[in-house]
């Protein structure tokens, strides 16, 4: 970490050719992953991140520099040339730095540092063991991986403002792959939050993942090519929330917003999605995957009601694009490491719960398809278009989830597709990714109960749906 004497020094260096604002970014983190292919070692890595982001601002305009070279004159240097991109006279003058305190809500009771190879390893071999444990000559490929990241960070800004964040988070993966002689197909599951290593042991059933992993991809060989045409369908709870993610978050993300780049630009307050829909970004909650206390801009980490009961009520912004907005940033700014430039970042987003059950959404569909999980897709902010694969699809007949297919992928635009939810279950759960965009890929939350979609063009190779 950096004194705060030196901060001092570099932010006004910085602010001395009319920059409004300047932000000091310091990391210092360290990463261990481990994977077993096949059941045998098959990689074991570790890296290590230490360095600055120096952020310079004046009015919409934004230069944005990095360096490991952590030596007052290294950054001294860097300030020194990033703030030639301005020409002006010096307006704000830093004399002090008043620390910000934010609540723990993500503690590491014990760290990743103090677990073994030997501890993760044996976690694994219970996965792979379940996994061998089916017999099944079609599974070709298995692979087991855990990863784990320990990272600090302070961040010093012309506010006259400095914080520190100090977390951990831990994630275990099970990709397994199936062949016979009409192709293969993929399985993953990968769990993830910041909690410590019990967490995977006593919360998490490592072989009931692991074979969820490897039973989805022999089902999977087993589908028939997935019907093309309009129908119903029915979205499965959690990891279906990545479609709202893709589809709808990001075009709330003040990145798009505030340069009217969104399909959502100038709507709030209007209605935007079936009075079922209330949808929400939320960073506070303990020890999820995509929670922060405190943003990389020092506001503190806040749950956002996005939408409410259909109606646009707010955003996620970050303080530079809010400026575009006359809006103050509220805990949404992220990145991925000192490397990146901050922006508008999505944590734990999700659609909340609703009063129908699973088994009654299904019930009430005649003939569709349920998609139970994704396999990624393309997202345009601008029109809201977009294009998700399905993982793990069935058809619905009669009110009931048959025979499972292949290659199904879903395509709309998003602001069709929220209002065309005609039920929400009450089963809430989560998903935990990784999500890229401008500031890098940062971990993200997605999530929804069981949803059902009244009307969306399904593509597919099997036909029409009888």
């Amino acid at each position: 970490m950096i004194s705060k004497k030196l901060a001092i020094e570099v932010l006004n260096k910085s602010l001395e050719t009319g920059a409004d604002y300047a932000e000091i970014f310091y990391e210092d983190s360290a990463s261990e992953a481990i994977s077993l292919e096949n059941g045998k070692v098959d990689t074991s890595t570790s890296s290590t991140l230490n360095g600055v982001g120096l952020r310079i601002l004046k009015e919409n305009q934004c230069i944005y520099g990095y360096t490991n070279d952590l030596s007052k004159k290294g950054l001294l240097k860097l300030a020194e040339t990033l703030s030639k991109s301005f020409h002006g006279e010096r307006v704000i003058t830093v004399n002090k730095l008043d620390m910000i305190r934010s609540k723990n809500r993500n503690p590491v009771t014990n760290s990743y540092k103090n677990v073994t190879k030997e501890e993760i390893v044996s976690l694994l071999r219970e996965g792979v063991d379940e996994i061998n444990s089916l017999q099944d000559p079609r599974i070709v490929r298995q692979i087991a991986s855990f990863s784990y990241n320990h990272r600090f960070v302070a961040v010093y800004n012309s506010k006259e403002k400095w914080f520190k964040r100090d977390s951990e988070y831990g994630r275990i993966a099970f990709m397994v792959v199936a062949m016979d002689q009409n192709g293969f197909e993929t399985g993953f599951e990968g769990p993830g939050c910041q909690r410590d290593i019990s967490y995977f042991s006593s919360v998490v059933d490592v072989r009931k993942t692991a074979r969820k992993a490897a039973e989805n991809a022999l089902l999977m060989l087993t589908a028939k090519e997935c019907p093309s045409g309009k129908m119903p369908v029915v979205v499965g709870n959690g990891w279906g929330g990545v479609l709202f993610h893709e589809a709808c978050g990001h075009a709330l993300e003040a990145s798009s917003v505030a340069r009217g780049l969104s399909c959502f630009s100038n709507k709030e307050g209007t209605q935007i999605a079936s009075k079922l829909v209330t949808a929400i970004d939320d960073s506070t909650l303990p020890s999820e995957w995509g929670s922060i206390d405190i943003d990389d801009e020092g506001n503190l980490g806040t749950r956002r009601v996005l939408i409410k009961n259909g109606i646009l009520k707010d955003f996620m912004i970050d303080d530079f694009n809010g400026r575009r907005m006359n809006r103050k940033g509220n805990g949404a700014s992220r990145r991925q490491n000192y490397r990146y430039c901050p922006t508008s970042r999505m944590s734990n987003t999700y659609i909340d719960n609703g009063k129908s059950t699973p088994e009654e959404i299904i019930a009430a569909t005649k003939l569709g398809l349920y998609a139970k999980a994704f396999n990624g897709g393309s997202v345009d902010p601008a029109t809201g278009e977009f294009n998700f694969g399905c993982s793990e699809a069935y058809i619905i007949r009669d009110g009931k989830i048959c025979e499972p297919v292949k290659g199904a992928s879903l395509i709309g635009k998003g602001e069709e597709v929220l209002k065309n939810i005609d039920m929400v279950g009450n089963d809430l759960a989560f998903g935990q990714g990784m999500c890229g965009a401008a500031s890098g890929s940062i971990r993200t939350n997605v999530g929804q109960p069981t949803i059902r979609i009244s009307e969306i063009t399904v593509g597919g190779r099997g036909g029409e749906l009888k």
